[in-house]
This record gives C-alpha cells, sequence and structure tokens, in this order.
C-alpha cells in the first residue's frame, strides 16, 4: 500500500473546519483516546494495539511527521488509529466535539527552558481550559516529561484549577504505570541520565460548572 493511499485511510482532513464525528469515523462507539504531538509515532502504535477497544487519534502540526506516522501504521492492525495535522488552541473544538475525548497523552512536549521562552511551552492556562472542553467528566490527562523544571510547572498550573485533581500525592510519579511504552526520546533522555516525570490529571468537572468566587468578588468590588 502507497502513503498516499495510506493517508486517505489514516488522515483525518482538517483543511474544512468540520466537527468530527468518531462514530462515523472509526465504525464504532469506542472511548477516544487523543496524543498531542505523536512524534515519530510509536507511543500511538504500541498503544492502539495495547487497547485495541479504544480508539485512537494522534495530532501533529509538523507534515514530515505526519507522513512518517502514517508510513509505519498498518490498516490491519491499526485501524483503531487515524491522524490528524491540528493545532490544539482555543479554536479545536471547531473540529474536535466537547466532551468527547476520555484520555489525553502528552508525550516530552518541548520544555523551553530559557525562561524567556516559558510562553512557548504547551502547558499554559489557555490549554487546559481547551483540554476541559474537548474531555469527558473523569477523563484523564497524562503527561510525560524529562525536564525537572517543566514538570514542577505542570504541577503548578493544574494544581491551582478546580475542575483537575492529580492523581498522585506529590503531583508526579518517577515510576511508569505498567505496561508503559518506551519512546525513542525518552530512551535517549534516560542514557543521558534524565528519567522522566510521569504526571496523571482526572477532569472533575466541566468549566461552565465552576461556581464563581462571590466573596472574592464582592472583596475586589468593596476595594475598588
Amino acid at each position: 500500500m502507497t502513503l498516499e493511499e495510506k493517508r486517505i485511510f489514516f488522515e483525518i482532513d482538517c483543511t474544512e473546519r468540520k466537527l468530527w464525528n468518531f462514530t462515523e469515523i472509526f465504525g464504532n462507539d469506542n472511548q477516544v483516546y487523543l496524543e498531542i504531538g505523536s512524534g515519530m509515532g510509536e507511543f500511538l502504535r504500541m498503544r492502539a494495539l495495547i487497547n485495541h477497544n479504544r480508539n485512537f487519534v494522534g495530532i501533529e502540526i509538523k507534515d514530515k511527521r505526519l507522513k512518517q506516522i502514517i508510513n509505519n501504521l498498518d490498516v490491519q492492525r491499526h485501524s483503531n488509529v487515524r491522524v490528524a495535522r491540528l493545532f490544539v488552541d482555543d479554536k479545536v473544538t471547531e473540529v474536535i466535539p466537547e466532551g468527547s475525548i476520555k484520555k489525553v497523552f502528552i508525550n516530552h512536549p518541548d520544555p523551553w527552558p530559557k525562561k524567556k521562552h516559558h510562553k512557548n511551552r504547551l502547558i499554559q492556562p489557555a490549554f487546559i481550559d481547551t483540554l476541559n472542553r474537548i474531555m469527558k467528566r473523569k477523563g484523564i490527562v497524562w503527561i510525560a516529561t524529562d525536564d525537572q523544571d517543566y514538570a514542577k510547572w505542570i504541577v503548578d498550573k493544574f494544581s491551582v484549577r478546580p475542575d483537575f485533581e492529580s492523581m498522585y500525592e506529590e503531583g508526579f510519579s518517577r515510576d511508569p504505570e505498567a505496561g508503559h511504552i518506551v519512546t525513542y526520546f525518552e530512551e535517549m533522555k534516560r542514557k543521558e541520565g534524565f528519567p522522566p516525570y510521569f504526571l496523571k490529571f482526572r477532569k472533575k468537572c466541566s468549566l461552565e460548572n465552576i461556581k464563581p468566587n462571590l466573596s472574592e468578588d464582592k472583596r475586589i468590588m468593596k476595594n475598588d
């Protein structure tokens, strides 16, 4: 099968901002898992084989990586996988239906280590707002990073949220869960002496169900 034939099968066309219908895309009503930043695609391929009764969507913004991922997928073995060239921002709900995603995986996002570049980090309040909108209640966000500062940054950003809760007492774990898939990048960083931090958060409620802090509002009005 040629790459072009594979692209027709695996790639979700995003040229038109059309809301995805996962039942039509996959031909079933299985839970949908989303990987943001699929890289070389090894996590997506292996996870889809392990969880064959779940549907997986991998998102990448670089066309070269997208082609590589698709080229390594098998139509028979990975029929529960689709990929898309898509940027996750506040407009992503024009494509991904609200409350449709059960799990989100983010493997080793760019840590942008310099302080002046922190604004470029993926994990920001607005990004977490977007996750809230596309995820189901009690949905899970799973993140891995080898950067200690970024791990702390992620814990801090989620800890102030009333809509998410950490599933680790210290905010992270250094031990992988059973069945963990080691990506090429993770293996490389481990050899360099940087084992990953694993972070896991559960969605508690939707944004529209969060009541404003009335006492705080009154205090601000009084000070005005």
